[in-house]
C-alpha cells in the first residue's frame, strides 16, 4: 500500500507514527501510536495531509488514485476485525474523521456509522439481534451524511426527531422503539430526496467518498478559517482524515460512550475528570445534545447529581479505563483528552490529544508534573502557552461582593465575565464591535458560533456538559463559560431569556462565575489576581532560562506599578506627549504649539516644565535602579489642536491672542497627513526649546533620586543622522547646565527610535551618534506597508482571510517585510557601534511570536504593555529555550 496516500493502523500493521502529526494529523499519529503500545484502538487508515491541499489543487475533488486506494484501505480493516464492507450478512461500518497537527475541536466534519443502506441495516440489525440499534446507527448516519456531506440543515431532522418525540410521549431519544425508529430513518430519506432531488445514496462506495471529500472540503470552512485566524493556523498545513472501524456505544445498558482528561482541565488537580453516556454515540456528548454523568463517584457527589457515575454503574470497565489513563499519561508526559466507547463491555479507546486546559490548570499541571519528575522545568516553561497568562493577569469576583444568584449550571471553564445578554453569534460580534461587553446565551453552541464566542465575554448553555463544543472551545479562548443550565429558556421571536419566573430581554447585563457554574443578575465586583505560588514558580524558572530582558510601555505611576509587580526590568517606552492631556496641562501645551513666537512657545513651556519634572520623579522613583526610556515629545498636533469653540477660547485668553488668530493659526497648521507631518524631531528641530525644557526636567528629577537612575532619553521620528545629532547637542548641552547647577552629574544614554524604512536603511550611519536604538514597530509597520493603523480595520481581516499576511501586521510583526529592515538595521548599526542596545517598543513587543523573531535577531530586551510582561517573560523564555 503506497505510504503517500494511505498509511494503516492496528492488527498486524506496523506503527507509523513516526511519520509525525505534520503528515498524520495529530488524531492519525495519535491512533497509530496508541495501537503501537497495544492499547485496544479500533483498526483504520489515515489519509495523510498533503492529500488535503492535492484535494483542493484538483479543484474541490478527489484524487482517481486516492479513490482506488481507498478499497486497499478498507481491505486492511475487513482483515482485522473480520467484516465486510457493504456486505447485507456481516457489514463492516466505519467512521470518517478530521484531523489537523493541532486540535481543532468541532471545527471540522465528521461522519458516523458510514456504510449503512437498506440492505446492511438490517444485517446489523440481524448479526447483532438488536434491532433497535441497528435503526438507531441508520437515522444517525443519515442525519449526519444530510448534513455533512449533503449540505442539507440538520434541522430538517432534528425537527422530524422532535415531532416524533412529542407523537410518542418520549422524553429521549432513547425511549424511541426500533419500529419508531424506522419509520423515522423512511422520514429522513424523504427529507433528503425532497431536498437534493436524488435518493440518499445506498453504494456504500461512493458514501466512503463523499465523506471524505466533505472532511477535506471542512477545512476551509467558515468556522474552522475563523479559528485558525484566532490561533495561527496556516491554511496550507491542511487535515488528514482517518477512516476506522465503528465501535458502538448505542447498543443497549451494557454500552456507553465518554470523553475524558486525566487531569481537570480547569483547575489542574490530579483527578479523573470526565463524563460518560449509557447506550448512546460520541457525538451526544461533545454536541451537548444530552446532558452526560460522571465518570466519577467522588465528581458525582460533589455537583450533588443523582445519575450513577461510571464507576459505580460499570466498575470493572472504569477501572480499566484508570490504568489505560495512567499509561497513556505516563507516555506522553501530558495530560491526555480521550474519547472511549463501550461495546457491550468492551472498552475502545477513539483518541487521546493533549488536552486543552485553561492557564491556570496549565501552571499547576507544569508544576506538578515537576514535582512529579515527569518533566523537567524547560519542558514545564514550554509547556504553558504564553498567550494564555492572560487569562491569569485580570479581575476574578470579589468573593465578598452580594450575588444575585439566577441560575446554576456547570463550571466549564472559570474566570468571571459581566455583560449584557446576546442570544446569537452575529449579534454577539456586531455590539462587541462597538466596545460593548456581551455574555453569549444559546441553547448550546455549535461550531457556527465561534466568532460569536471569541466576541463574547463569557458563554452560557442550557444543554451540555463540561465537554461540550461550548466548554471546549471556551477554555482554550480563555473565556469563562456555564454549560448545561437546564433551569433557563431561550425565545428567539420575543429575544427573551427566561430563567424561573425571571424574563430577561437581551441585553440584560448578567454575570458568570465560570468556576461555580453561577448565573447572577447585574454585575458583580471583583479583585486583582494572585500571582503566586505556581505563577511564581512558573515565571522563577522562565526567568532563569530566557536571555532577552523585559520592559513596560508606561508613563504613569499607576501604570509604572503595575509595571514592576508584574516583573518589569524597566520602562522601555515612557511617551511624554500622554502626559500633557490633562485638562490643567493641555491649555498650556496648546498654546506653545500655536505660539507664533519662541517667546510665546518659552512661557508656555515654563508652566508645563514643573508638572514635567514632577512626572519624571514618580516613575523614576518607582523604577529605582531599573533603566528607564523616555521618548522626547511627539505628538501628531491634530490630537492637541483645539478644535471645540470653548476649547478656543481658552487658549486665546491664555495666550493673549484674539479667538479669530487662534482659528487662523490652527488652520495654518493643519496637515493632511498628521502621521507624516510636523511631529517627533522635526518639531523638536523647530522649536529646540522643547528639548529644553523636557532634557531639564528628565534631569532634574533624575538627580532628585536618593538611590540614583540612569535615564535613557530617546529622540523620535529620526530619519538622518543629522536630525539626531542636532537633538543630542542640545540634550547634551542641557543635561551639563542641570551637572553644573547641581554640582554633580549621573550616567545618561540618547538613543533613537527607529521607526522609519530610511531610518534602517541608513542604521550604520545613525548609530554613529545613537547610543541604542528602540525599534517602534507601530510607525515601522505603517510606513513600510502603506498602511494607516488608525483605518486598516476596515480591510485587514480580509487581507488575513486571503492570506495576503497570515495574520494582523499590527498585531503580530510582519517578519517578513517590517522584520527584514529591524534585522538589517540591527546588523548594521552594530558594524558601526559594536556595543549598541537594541530594543523594541511597539505594541507588537508582548506578542510570543514577535518575541520569537526579536530573540533570534539577538535584540536585547522586549518593552510591551504592563499587563503582557508575564507573557513576554515567559515567551522570551521559550524562545531562548527553542535556540538552545
Amino acid at each position: 500500500m503506497p505510504q503517500r496516500l494511505l498509511i494503516p493502523f492496528g492488527g498486524s500493521a506496523p506503527s507509523a507514527h513516526r511519520l509525525g502529526k505534520a503528515h498524520l494529523g495529530g488524531k492519525g499519529a495519535n491512533l497509530a501510536e496508541m495501537a503501537g503500545i497495544g492499547l485496544p484502538v479500533p483498526p483504520g487508515f489515515t489519509i495523510p495531509t498533503p492529500l488535503c491541499a492535492r484535494y483542493y489543487e484538483a479543484g474541490a475533488r478527489l484524487p482517481d488514485a486516492l479513490k482506488a486506494e481507498l478499497k486497499a484501505g478498507l481491505a486492511h480493516i475487513e482483515q482485522v476485525v473480520g467484516m465486510e464492507f457493504g456486505s447485507a450478512g456481516n457489514p463492516l461500518l466505519v467512521s470518517v474523521r478530521s484531523g489537523a497537527r493541532v486540535s481543532m475541536p468541532g471545527m471540522m466534519d465528521t461522519v458516523l456509522n458510514l456504510g449503512l443502506n437498506d440492505s446492511t441495516v438490517e444485517g446489523l440489525a440481524a448479526r447483532s439481534g438488536n434491532p433497535r440499534f441497528a435503526w438507531d446507527s441508520y437515522r444517525r448516519f443519515i442525519q449526519m451524511y444530510g448534513d455533512v456531506v449533503l449540505g442539507l440543515d440538520h434541522y430538517l431532522f432534528e425537527d422530524a426527531l422532535e415531532i416524533l418525540k412529542d407523537d410518542k410521549g418520549a422524553t429521549l431519544d432513547t425511549d424511541l422503539t426500533a419500529d419508531d425508529l424506522k419509520g423515522l430513518v423512511a422520514q429522513y430519506q424523504e427529507i433528503v430526496l425532497k431536498e437534493t432531488g436524488q435518493p440518499f445514496p445506498q453504494d456504500p462506495v461512493i458514501q466512503l467518498e463523499g465523506a471524505v471529500a466533505a472532511v477535506f472540503g471542512s477545512w476551509r470552512s467558515e468556522r474552522a478559517a475563523v479559528y485558525r485566524r484566532l490561533n495561527d493556523i496556516p491554511e496550507e498545513w491542511g487535515t488528514a482524515v482517518t477512516v476506522q472501524a465503528m465501535v458502538f456505544g448505542n447498543m443497549g445498558e451494557t454500552s456507553a460512550t465518554g470523553v475524558a482528561f486525566t487531569r481537570n482541565p480547569a483547575t489542574g488537580e490530579r483527578a479523573i475528570y470526565g463524563e460518560y453516556l449509557i447506550n448512546a454515540q460520541g457525538e451526544d456528548v461533545v454536541a451537548g445534545i444530552r446532558t452526560p454523568q460522571y465518570l466519577t463517584l467522588a465528581a458525582r457527589e460533589q455537583a450533588g447529581a443523582k445519575a450513577a457515575s461510571m464507576e459505580e454503574a460499570m466498575p470493572a470497565v472504569f477501572a480499566e479505563l484508570a490504568r489505560m489513563f495512567e499509561q497513556l499519561e505516563l507516555h506522553y508526559r501530558d495530560c491526555q483528552d480521550i474519547e472511549f466507547t463501550v461495546q457491550e463491555g468492551k472498552l475502545w479507546l477513539l483518541q487521546t490529544r493533549s488536552g486543552k486546559r485553561t492557564a491556570k490548570a496549565a501552571l499547576k499541571m507544569a508544576c506538578d508534573m515537576v514535582d512529579e519528575g515527569l518533566i523537567q522545568t524547560d519542558e514545564a516553561v514550554l509547556r504553558v502557552e504564553a498567550s494564555v497568562l492572560d487569562q491569569l493577569l485580570h479581575p476574578t469576583l470579589d468573593p465578598k461582593a452580594e450575588r444575585k444568584v439566577l441560575a446554576v449550571g456547570l463550571p466549564a471553564s472559570p474566570g468571571a465575565a459581566s455583560g449584557a445578554i446576546v442570544l446569537d453569534s452575529e449579534t454577539a460580534h456586531s455590539r462587541a464591535a462597538t466596545g460593548e461587553d456581551v455574555i453569549l446565551v444559546r441553547l448550546e453552541t455549535s461550531p457556527e458560533d465561534i466568532a460569536g464566542m471569541h466576541a463574547a465575554r463569557g458563554i452560557l448553555t442550557a444543554r451540555g456538559g463540561m465537554t461540550s463544543h461550548a466548554a471546549v472551545v471556551a477554555r482554550g479562548m480563555g473565556r469563562p463559560c456555564v454549560s448545561g443550565a437546564g433551569g433557563i429558556a431561550i425565545d428567539m421571536d420575543s429575544r427573551t431569556l427566561r430563567i424561573g419566573s425571571r424574563e430577561l430581554a437581551e441585553g440584560t447585563v448578567i454575570t458568570l462565575d465560570g468556576a461555580s457554574g453561577e448565573v447572577m443578575d447585574g454585575r458583580v465586583a471583583t479583585v486583582e489576581p494572585e500571582l503566586s505560588g505556581d505563577f511564581a514558580r512558573l515565571m522563577g524558572w522562565a526567568d532563569a532560562h530566557r536571555r532577552m530582558k523585559v520592559r513596560a510601555n508606561a508613563e504613569t505611576p499607576e501604570d509604572c506599578t503595575t509595571a514592576r509587580r508584574f516583573g518589569a526590568e524597566g520602562i522601555g517606552l515612557a511617551r511624554t506627549e500622554h502626559m500633557f492631556f490633562g485638562a490643567d496641562r493641555i491649555v498650556h501645551v496648546r498654546a506653545m504649539i500655536l505660539g507664533a513666537d519662541e517667546a510665546t512657545r518659552r512661557t508656555a513651556l515654563e508652566k508645563l516644565l514643573p508638572a514635567q519634572r514632577s512626572d519624571f520623579e514618580a516613575i523614576f522613583r518607582i523604577m529605582e535602579g531599573l533603566p528607564v526610556t523616555i521618548r522626547l515629545l511627539d505628538p501628531p498636533l491634530h490630537e492637541f489642536l483645539p478644535q471645540r469653540d470653548a476649547e478656543i477660547a481658552e487658549v486665546a485668553e491664555s495666550t493673549g491672542l484674539s479667538v479669530a488668530a487662534v482659528r487662523r493659526r490652527v488652520s495654518d497648521l493643519h496637515e493632511a497627513n498628521p502621521m507624516l507631518g510636523h511631529r517627533g524631531c522635526r518639531l523638536l528641530i523647530s522649536y529646540p526649546e522643547i528639548v529644553e525644557m523636557q532634557a531639564r526636567a528628565i534631569f532634574e528629577a533624575a538627580l532628585a533620586i536618593p538611590g540614583g537612575v540612569s535615564p535613557e532619553v530617546m529622540v523620535p521620528l529620526v530619519a538622518t543622522r543629522r536630525e539626531l545629532e542636532i537633538v543630542k547637542a542640545i540634550i547634551d548641552r542641557v543635561a551639563a547646565d542641570v551637572f553644573e547647577a547641581a554640582g554633580r552629574s549621573l550616567p545618561y544614554h540618547v538613543g533613537t527610535m527607529i521607526e522609519l524604512p530610511r531610518a534602517a536603511l541608513r542604521a550604520g550611519e545613525i548609530a554613529g551618534a545613537a547610543e541604542f536604538f528602540s525599534f517602534g514597530t507601530n510607525d515601522l509597520t505603517q510606513t513600510t506597508l502603506g498602511i494607516s493603523r488608525d483605518d486598516a480595520g476596515r480591510f485587514l481581516g480580509d487581507y488575513v482571510e486571503a492570506g495576503i499576511y497570515p495574520r494582523d501586521p499590527f498585531v503580530s510583526l510582519d517578519t517578513d517585510g517590517v522584520g527584514e529592515l529591524v534585522k538589517l538595521a540591527a546588523e548594521r548599526g552594530k558594524v558601526e557601534r559594536p556595543g549598541l542596545k537594541l530594543g523594541i517598543c511597539g505594541e507588537h513587543g508582548g506578542d510570543p511570536a514577535t518575541i520569537d523573531f526579536c530573540d533570534g535577531e539577538a535584540l536585547d530586551y522586549v518593552s510591551c504593555s504592563p499587563w503582557r510582561v508575564p507573557i513576554a517573560r515567559l515567551a522570551a523564555a521559550q524562545a531562548s529555550l527553542r535556540r538552545k
